[in-house]
């Protein structure tokens, strides 16, 4: 005998709800995508207004300096090699996107992670929260980002945020609930404050394990230029996105070429403070 169970109208809930936040929050969205497409441009304005050489050379010079000769080398081999299978607009569009998501994300997310860190009940309910952040298919979240934020490279942006913060807050929270305790109670001996520990004691000895949270969210919000691209976020996830609609495999190599060389750019500028 069976016993058949009332289909729970989660959906219809949902759909409510975003219609509330639309009628009711609708201006203030407006001037979240206004202030992020100014972000987006402007930063896209500074990197491809000058010459791809200048640009190059500049990023390379990072390279060496946050590192070594090697990574300026490799910067300027990777980005002639974008040059050349004409590209670089499109690396310029990807690297503003990753760049300004990556800096929403770091902000929002190291608070949450100290957070987290401070207090048990703030672990418990964040990471639950992380979770389902993390492992929710990252197309769903564009359908509400659509909606709120309309067709352009915000919701792509809105979704690459939420779905690269979760490493920032966890290792933000592991990183300074590793602070040697010991070290943690010498300061509190010589009078200091919860302030000063924080600041002084805990994110320095906490540094590298944060920054290898914040090399993982760049590594995400670039595995995330393809679904941006679909909802008109341009730059190189769109090209990938052409190349699927016209089964154009070499468009497509050239443009996750790019991105491959984005990616290990940004990676290897990354991992080395997380290593120091």
């Amino acid at each position: 005998m069976e016993f058949p169970l009332p289909r729970i109208p989660l959906g219809d809930w949902v759909e409510v709800i975003l219609d509330w936040v639309l009628a009711t929050l609708g201006g203030f969205f407006t001037v979240i995508r206004n202030l992020l497409e100014d972000a987006y441009e402007l930063l896209l304005w500074a990197l491809s207004t000058p010459e791809w050489w200048m640009v190059t050379l500049v990023l390379a010079g990072l390279g060496w300096w946050l590192r070594s000769w090697k990574l300026a080398l490799g910067t300027v081999i990777g980005f002639i090699l974008i040059v050349g299978v004409n590209q670089w607009e499109n690396a310029m569009s990807t690297l503003s996107l990753v760049v300004i998501a990556t800096l929403i994300a770091v902000i929002i997310a190291i608070p949450l992670g100290i957070l987290a860190a401070k207090s048990q009940v703030a672990s418990k309910i964040l990471r639950p929260v992380m979770d389902f952040m993390q492992t929710m298919p990252p197309m769903v979240y564009l359908i509400p980002a659509l909606v709120i934020f309309r067709v352009g490279v915000v919701p792509g942006m809105v979704a690459t945020v939420i779905f690269a913060m979760a490493p920032g807050v966890r290792f933000t929270e592991l990183g300074i609930r590793g602070v040697d305790s010991e070290v943690v109670e010498a300061g509190k001996a010589f009078g200091s404050t919860p302030g000063k520990i924080l600041r002084q004691i805990q994110l320095p000895l906490a540094m590298p394990t944060i920054m290898a949270g914040v090399n993982q969210v760049i590594m995400l919000s670039l595995s995330m230029v393809v679904i941006a691209g679909m909802v008109g976020a341009g730059g190189l996830g769109g090209e990938v996105v052409a190349s699927l609609n016209r089964i154009n495999a070499g468009l497509g190599f050239e443009s996750g070429l790019a991105v491959v060389i984005l990616a290990m750019y940004l990676d290897r500028l990354t991992s080395i403070q997380a290593k120091s």
